[in-house]
């Protein structure tokens, strides 16, 4: 690693401080045995994958309905109206989240969704329904 290691003793002798850098000053590193890990405040979270959209292709059906593909993850709706199926997508990413962070080894050691975790970051960073709502870009 080309940044600096904390040790995992130094960290829980001075926790608080070690809170406290982390949110004010930045992402720290930890290495406790063989483990290592990052640690980063909610604000980090979110900046590291701010450039990563969440887009989607809108399909008019035959009956008029409106039919919403997330391109990168494997989350489709269909409803009356454009507004219903922003809405039921939302839902649908919201959930796919929760599922994977409650599932999370399972999901994370699946070869065709380990891709999906910056996604599910990004989604749990978000601090509430609406923000994932705008977060969806569709064609």
């Amino acid at each position: 690693m080309i940044y600096t290691t904390l040790s995992a003793t130094d960290v829980r002798k001075n926790w608080s401080q070690f809170n406290d850098d982390v949110v004010r000053e930045g992402p720290r590193f930890v290495r406790r045995n063989r483990d290592e890990w990052a640690a980063l405040s909610s604000e980090h979270l979110e900046a590291a994958f701010d450039h990563l959209e969440i887009n989607s292709t809108v399909f008019i059906e035959n009956d008029k309905s409106y039919t919403m593909s997330v391109n990168d993850l494997d989350i489709t709706e269909n409803a009356e109206s454009l507004e219903e199926v922003l809405d039921l997508v939302a839902d649908a990413l919201v959930d796919y989240a929760q599922e994977y962070m409650d599932s999370f080894q399972m999901y994370f050691n699946s070869p065709n969704r380990r891709k999906h975790l910056p996604y599910v970051l990004k989604l749990i960073a978000q601090p509430d329904y609406d923000a994932v709502r705008s977060l969806i870009v569709y064609a």
